[in-house]
């Protein structure tokens, strides 16, 4: 078999490629000179191109990048916001507002559900400037709970109201919850002397404040900020007491009348009796005018209404709700002390500071002493026993 020239495979392996890139022959040998021309065009527009490539990424790479966000167009239109008015002053945030009774009572609310106690039982007092000045009752009031026994827990569950501007103005520097108590035309922000006309109306509004929370379907232990707090009450409250009251005089018998009421301490669970009962004890100013919540009580709970509603009164022994009309003998026992019997805004505070420096030396004593060692109060100094029947 004769063996292949070079030509001939040549000629085979440019034909088998054709082939493969699917020509089916050879081309025409007359276009070599054509080709030719194209190859030196491409090289002629390459070398005009790349000088021009690379200066073009020269000048691009020392451009600073431009960023165009991304426009997000909402699903639907968004409402025009409502402008913004900032005050001049935040001394100028008036927690009266005056006409919106609706607002009022949604403050009123939120508050209550802040403060309230798992069964919804809250602790209030009230405020009115005359007693919110720096180091004055509230402060001892306050501070009593933070060295009480038991007590000091018990602040997250007050509600303090306040009477006046500046008493709730301060009320915010001290205290989580406050509450801001609308009066219209009447100042309570002065200092209120026993039986005068601006003391028997700010006991008045707040009874009727009472009767509200009572409404809301909150119970409530309500303390006059005179009183000092020295141990957890509620294990000493009656649980078939529908209305507790601490006493000016205690009989020595939780449901006898003859005790004497003091209006400045109290338990009430609300219920269907003891809203009826507010409301027939702030009616009852009318028939008795010129005296106070407390002695009006002290008339009503001999009423037969008080009994025809079936209200059940429980008086608490001054063993443990003490004060200066008739203190509590025993510190071991003693949950309250309460600067009653006592005329005057400096007397009180005098007489509420002894109290607190006995409670410290009290506390400050080992166990061994505190059960076998006579312990009494300093008290009553600036204020007065001869006051009870006031």
């Amino acid at each position: 078999m004769a063996k292949p020239s070079r030509q001939n495979l040549t000629h085979a392996s440019v034909t088998s490629l054709r082939r493969f890139g699917g020509q089916s022959s050879l081309p025409p040998s007359g276009a070599s000179p054509a080709l030719r021309l194209a190859a030196a065009a491409l090289l002629l527009a390459a070398a005009v191109a790349l000088p021009c490539a690379v200066l073009y990424r020269a000048t691009v790479e020392t451009m600073e990048p431009i960023h165009v966000p991304r426009v997000h167009r909402p699903l639907l239109p968004a409402p025009p916001l409502p402008p913004v008015q900032v005050p001049e002053d935040d001394s100028d945030f008036d927690p009266f507002p005056t006409g919106d009774l609706d607002s009022e009572d949604l403050k009123l609310e939120l508050v209550l559900q802040e403060a309230s106690m798992d069964n919804k039982t809250i602790i209030l007092t009230t405020l009115n400037a005359a007693w919110a000045s720096p180091g004055s009752v509230i402060d001892l009031f306050i501070d009593s709970f933070r060295r009480g026994v038991g007590t000091s827990s018990l602040l997250r569950h007050l509600v303090i109201v306040a009477f006046d501007f500046k008493a709730y103005e301060h009320c915010v520097k001290i205290h989580p919850y406050c509450y801001a108590l609308p009066t219209k035309d009447v100042d309570f922000s002065e200092e209120k002397r026993f039986q005068t006309t601006g003391y028997l109306e700010m006991m008045w509004k707040r009874l009727d404040f009472l009767r509200l929370v009572l409404e809301k379907g909150y119970s409530f232990v309500f303390s006059d900020a005179d009183i000092v707090w020295f141990r957890n009450p509620f294990p000493h409250f009656y649980t078939d007491g529908d209305f507790q009251i601490a006493c000016d005089h205690y009989v020595g018998n939780a449901t006898d009348l003859r005790n004497i009421a003091n209006g400045g301490f109290n338990y009430v669970k609300s219920n269907d009796q003891s809203i009826e009962f507010y409301k027939f004890w702030y009616s009852s100013r009318f028939r008795y005018p010129g005296y106070h919540d407390q002695d009006v009580f002290n008339f009503i709970k001999h009423d037969r209404y008080t009994t025809d509603i079936g209200l059940t009164i429980k008086f608490l022994s001054t063993t443990y709700f003490g004060g200066i009309c008739e203190p509590s003998r025993d510190l071991n026992k003693v949950c309250t002390m309460h600067a009653n019997c006592c005329i005057g805004l400096q007397s009180k505070i005098h007489d509420l500071r002894i109290m607190m420096e006995d409670w410290s030396n009290y506390m400050s004593m080992p166990p061994s002493l505190k059960q076998f060692r006579a312990l009494s109060w300093r008290v009553p100094q600036n204020c007065s026993l001869s006051l009870l029947s006031l």
